[in-house]
């Protein structure tokens, strides 16, 4: 007999995996596989879903806390069986188990849910989700918004592996994760079919839809666009070096860490571009030759090793990743004939210096974690780094993280003891005082 759907009483006994994002996350377990089977109708924003996640009871469990957002739940199972009961509140779906499982024990689990997707908000970190353009949709799931679409175990620190298979409109491209398996029309609709092969974060996940173009790009690495039909030359414009700059990050950071990578251009404007594992998403107005539009693309595409392959285990490290994405737009001026890595650090730290101090790099809060200066002191810092070592030591760092930590998750602490073993430099006090003081430290001289 199926199970009813009960309400929680309370949910303040309920688990929360990092304290950033509250409300979201379950250490007690971790995915290693969703299957996720999507159905969504355009005119309605209507979505059906069935969600079937592979798992691991981290400890002992008698009860699977996963996050679900504005959805509505029609059927649980746990290894076939219906659980004891499972219940939703205030964006979680709690499944009590018949019988408790010990620590190492499998276990598969299926949602059944549908409703109107809508995107979460946050006082601090805004909204983030599934979200309805003029025509179409994206997802942008950091840091958040990943529970708007599919129930999950949203922690940056819990990575599986995905099957994602949408079925929409025929006039509609769609454009997730990894490799299109297929495209198939039956019916009244197209189902593609995408694969995500290495481990990829909840946050990480998406679905973009519109009337796009795609098109195949001449790259070393597999590479796709989608682009609405009258994009025009602005295309070219804004992406015409894309292939020079996976090639220049390849050799700065070791090989691209996925099968291929695709860039999505919504109709609509965005106000800044959205990251997600193997692709990008950017919205109309970037489509220009302008620095601060190229330096995006760069930006982006940086992040499939700095945050995408080398994930941070929790939101206070988030310089891990925009730090990083930052210094590789330096990088990319750099080597495409541009003003140098030291000249943009030169005039950044000059303007940093003139803002407030009150940021710790390597815990800046939930409400400073995307603010400019994370991104910018962060960059910064591995300038500092470079100054430091030299350019070969730095650069061999770098290549050696990503290849060590590529589809892992990572702390801050763990790149400054990697850096220690992959160096003859002293670096303890350089960390300390960009990391962990407010007061804005001198950049090395340059040599």
């Amino acid at each position: 007999m199926e199970h009813r759907l009960v309400k929680l009483a309370r949910s303040s006994d309920l688990p929360t995996a990092d304290a950033y994002v509250p409300g979201h996350g379950d250490p007690s377990w971790s995915a290693t596989h969703y299957a996720l089977d999507l159905t969504y109708d355009l005119a309605g924003n209507r979505l059906q879903g069935q969600a079937v996640i592979d798992a691991t009871a981290e400890e002992e469990i008698e009860r699977v806390v996963l996050d679900l957002a504005h959805l509505d739940v029609s059927k649980v199972s746990i290894d076939g069986r219906a659980p004891a009961k499972y219940a939703t509140r205030q964006g979680r779906l709690v499944v009590t188990l018949r019988d408790a499982l010990p620590a190492g024990a499998t276990f598969r689990l299926l949602v059944k849910y549908d409703g109107r997707p809508k995107p979460v908000d946050d006082k601090h970190l805004g909204d983030a989700g599934w979200e309805e353009l003029e025509d179409g949709v994206i997802v942008a799931g950091q840091p958040h918004g990943a529970p708007t679409w599919f129930p999950c175990n949203d922690r940056p620190s819990d990575k599986a592996t995905y099957e994602i298979v949408v079925r929409t409109h025929p006039d509609y491209t769609v454009v997730s994760n990894g490799r299109l398996c297929s495209k198939q029309r039956r019916g009244s609709t197209v189902s593609w079919s995408y694969e995500q092969d290495e481990p990829m974060a909840t946050y990480l996940a998406t679905v973009q839809i519109g009337r796009y173009e795609l098109r195949e790009l001449a790259c070393p690495v597999p590479m796709t666009a989608a682009v609405p039909a009258d994009a025009g030359s602005g295309f070219e414009a804004a992406f015409g070096r894309q292939a020079e700059m996976m090639t220049t990050f390849v050799e700065l950071f070791g090989p691209y860490p996925f099968g291929s990578y695709a860039v999505v251009v919504t109709a609509d404007d965005l106000e800044i571009p959205l990251e997600s594992q193997s692709l990008s998403t950017f919205g109309r107005n970037f489509l220009t030759d302008d620095w601060d539009c190229v330096r995006l693309v760069a930006h982006e595409l940086a992040h499939q090793w700095f945050g995408n392959a080398v994930t941070l285990g929790s939101w206070r490290d988030i310089w891990l990743h925009e730090g990083f994405a930052c210094y590789s737009e330096w990088l990319w001026s750099e080597a495409s004939g541009g003003e140098s890595a030291e000249t943009w650090a030169r005039r950044h730290h000059e303007r940093l210096a003139e803002l407030e101090q009150d940021l710790v790099l390597s815990d800046p809060g939930p409400e400073l974690m995307f603010d400019d200066r994370v991104y910018k002191r962060g960059a910064l810092t591995l300038h500092a780094v470079r100054l430091t070592v030299g350019d070969d030591a730095f650069f061999s760092l770098l290549r050696a993280w990503v290849a060590e930590h590529r589809g892992g998750s990572v702390s801050t602490a763990e790149l400054i003891a990697f850096a220690a073993r992959h160096t003859d430099a002293d670096l303890g006090a350089l960390f300390d005082a960009w990391l962990n003081e407010t007061a804005l430290p001198d950049l090395p001289d340059a040599s």
